[in-house]
């Protein structure tokens, strides 16, 4: 959530930098913001005056009632009755005026950085990065769908009977190739100083308003409505919300996560080929890395944690590319992202496999993480997150990009995790 302070100080910037998220409503709402925010600070002008002037009074009276002038202090005593009901008053009309200053700030996304690309769609984002050969495969190749039924390696059908389309169950040797990314995934980033976390896979409305998921995507999230908790898009949510509210130390700084869940995501209104198979899921694994970091720091940051996602890739030995996100194709919260996707040989075409963004002070600030720098004044930290990585497309790639008349051969940094090196 943007700044009360900041949007004030500084309108213009903010709605330059929303138009580059192609914000429609943004002169609109940012106009209320603020016309509700001078309507705030006035009643907090007013209320302050009558505070002051019931100090006043209540010193009067005192002097008073010592001098034995009981009679004119009672008299005095009822405009302090006159102040008090102004007082509740005002202070009722303070609390609706922020309570609708806050709703609409929720309905802001983020300010992107001013080196976000300008566009609307995934078309418009600018590959910055490109690593590797795309495979050439030999004759006979197939996508993966067709491989895990070769193979006996995931029962897509078995899946819909069970909890329905996008629930894969998998199988034997596929399995296992999953816990084998799972461990791998997680024994790079504790090697990289990462502190691993096992969070719950559901959460309450305050962590999803926290990290920006609630109110902006309520649709997508699986609601258990009974207990009014959601199952989690990703381990950002729960991890990240280990700092709502906490107050760090600089010398903490930077704080460093990873944590291995489940994920959950409706895709409500996702069909057609490029949904098949592993390609998009309801239920999928991830391993999550999240910094909390100083502000002066947070792009350093970004770039490090990039460079570790392009390292993961590389040693996978899987072909692809980064992207930095164009306005249009940004999340709610971030401030920054790039894309990292790897080739698909088989159905010839790159496919996401992670996102690493910087929020800025936008999660923080819904959150209240904050630290206290060397003069001891208390400010917002920075969060970022990536997904370090996310399984199914990577599984995708690899089934499909390494498909021999042999079998399927595993890279050769999963081999110590998986125990065998080929799939037939």
């Amino acid at each position: 959530m943007l700044q009360l302070n900041y949007i004030r100080e500084n309108k213009e910037e903010v709605l330059k930098r929303l138009a580059i998220k192609n914000f429609k409503d943004a002169e609109t709402i940012i106009n209320s913001v603020l016309i509700k925010d001078a309507q705030r600070r006035s009643l907090q002008q007013e209320g302050d005056a009558i505070k002051a002037e019931s100090n006043q009074i209540a010193k009067q009276i005192g002097e008073l009632m010592k001098g034995g002038k009981k009679e004119e202090a009672e008299k005095v005593k009822l405009r302090t009755a006159e102040l008090k009901q102004k007082e509740k008053e005002l202070d009722e009309q303070l609390k609706t005026v922020e309570d609708e200053i806050q709703q609409l700030l929720v309905l802001v996304p983020n300010t992107p950085n001013l080196t976000v690309p300008l566009g609307k769609t995934p078309e418009d984002n600018a590959v910055v990065f490109e690593h590797g050969e795309k495979p050439k495969l030999a004759p006979g190749f197939v996508p993966h769908w067709d491989l895990t039924t070769k193979y006996n390696l995931i029962d897509f059908e078995l899946g819909v009977k069970i909890a329905g389309a996008g629930f894969p169950v998998y199988k034997g040797k596929c399995a296992r190739l999953q816990r084998a990314l799972i461990n791998f995934f997680l024994d790079r980033a504790t090697a990289k100083g990462y502190l691993e976390i096992q969070p719950p896979i559901v959460v309450n409305e305050d962590s999803g308003y926290g990290t920006g998921q609630l109110p902006d995507k309520e649709g997508q999230m699986y609601h258990c409505t009974i207990d009014n908790l959601y199952l989690i898009p990703t381990a950002e949510v729960p991890v990240t919300n280990i700092y709502r509210d906490v107050i760090l130390k600089e010398a903490d700084l930077p704080v460093k996560n990873t944590a291995y869940t489940p994920c959950f995501r409706r895709e409500a209104g996702s069909y057609g080929k490029d949904v098949r198979g592993l390609n998009r899921l309801h239920q999928f694994d991830k391993v999550e890395i999240v910094q909390i970091t100083h502000p002066d720091k947070s792009y350093e940051t970004l770039e490090e944690m990039r460079e570790y996602v392009a390292g993961l890739l590389k040693e996978l030995e899987l072909p692809f590319r980064t992207l930095k996100l164009c306005g249009g194709d940004m999340s709610f919260a971030s401030a920054l992202t790039y894309d990292m996707e790897v080739w698909s040989a088989a159905q010839e075409r790159w496919l996401e496999v992670s996102s690493v963004s910087n929020f800025e002070t936008f999660q923080t600030n819904r959150l209240k993480c904050r630290f206290k720098d060397a003069n001891g004044k208390t400010q917002l930290a920075h969060s970022l997150n990536g997904s370090a990585l996310a399984l199914p497309r990577i599984v995708a790639a690899l089934l499909e990009n390494n498909q021999t008349p042999e079998g399927i051969k595993i890279p050769k940094v999963l081999v110590p995790y998986c125990g065998f090196d080929l799939i037939n």
